[in-house]
């Protein structure tokens, strides 16, 4: 299902309930719900809460991408021993993954150099910079990365503010990924997020979705964004352009 399908899907009504039409058949490509790690998650029961709540509403598929970065320098080999205690105390529907979410800064550069990271379904990384300015070097990065035969999928582009228009078309041309915070749709980080997540919803330049959640506290989030008829109308319009 395109992106654009499954937008159309989400807010025409198609689904019987809007607590299953938020999450029914998708894969969230970023979450923070690998509990103890990074902001997200503190608590392993949280963690099953949260992914009883998505089950609940139709996601089967999960990937979990804690944050890599300096001020969290989460191991691989940590990451990967906590996410195996996860699946041992969960026993639901969601099928679920571990990648990461990885900032772009000196300690990137050194794990990638040492192909000490990990990617979504094998040849995928989601990566992000600072909201307020890009890294140094940024397109060399990101160049870099590509060199090496892996694809990029950058986290809510819609929320960096030091990006415009001609930034995003850019990173389109390189062939970047852009991953949409679903909540971004909602104004839950502002409405100038929110302009610019629908602005570039119609023009076609969102490739996956995700959450980012974080707590279950969004999970209301989630479901407000499904209940808001207004905004189910606007997004209707929005994506009548074919994917």
């Amino acid at each position: 299902m395109s992106l654009t399908s499954y937008i159309k899907r989400l807010f025409s009504g198609e689904n019987s309930g809007y607590r299953s039409s938020v999450l029914g058949e998708f894969t969230d490509f970023h979450s923070h719900i690998l509990p103890g790690v990074d902001d997200g998650v503190e608590e392993i029961d949280e963690s099953l809460e949260i992914l009883d709540a998505y089950a609940e509403r139709g996601c089967r598929t999960l990937w979990l991408t804690p944050h890599i970065m300096e001020d969290i320098p989460n191991s691989t080999d940590d990451l990967r021993k906590r996410f195996e205690n996860l699946k041992k105390h969960y026993n639901g529907p969601i099928e679920l993954h571990l990648a990461a979410e990885n900032m772009l800064d000196d300690l990137f550069i050194e794990r990638f150099t040492n192909d000490d990271i990990l990617p979504i379904n094998g040849r995928m990384l989601l990566v992000e910079t600072s909201y307020y300015a890009p890294p140094l070097e940024f397109y060399d990065i990101l160049e870099n990365i590509k060199s090496k035969g892996y694809n990029i999928m950058l986290a809510h582009p819609e929320r960096y503010n030091y990006m415009n228009e001609n930034d995003y078309i850019k990173l389109k041309k390189l062939d970047i990924n852009f991953q949409l915070n679903l909540l971004s749709l909602d104004g839950y980080y502002g409405h100038i997020v929110a302009n610019k997540a629908k602005k570039m919803l119609v023009n076609g330049w969102y490739n996956f979705i995700g959450t980012d959640i974080h707590s279950r506290h969004q999970i209301k989030a989630i479901d407000h964004l499904s209940a808001n008829g207004r905004l189910r109308q606007h997004i209707s319009t929005l994506t009548q352009n074919p994917q």
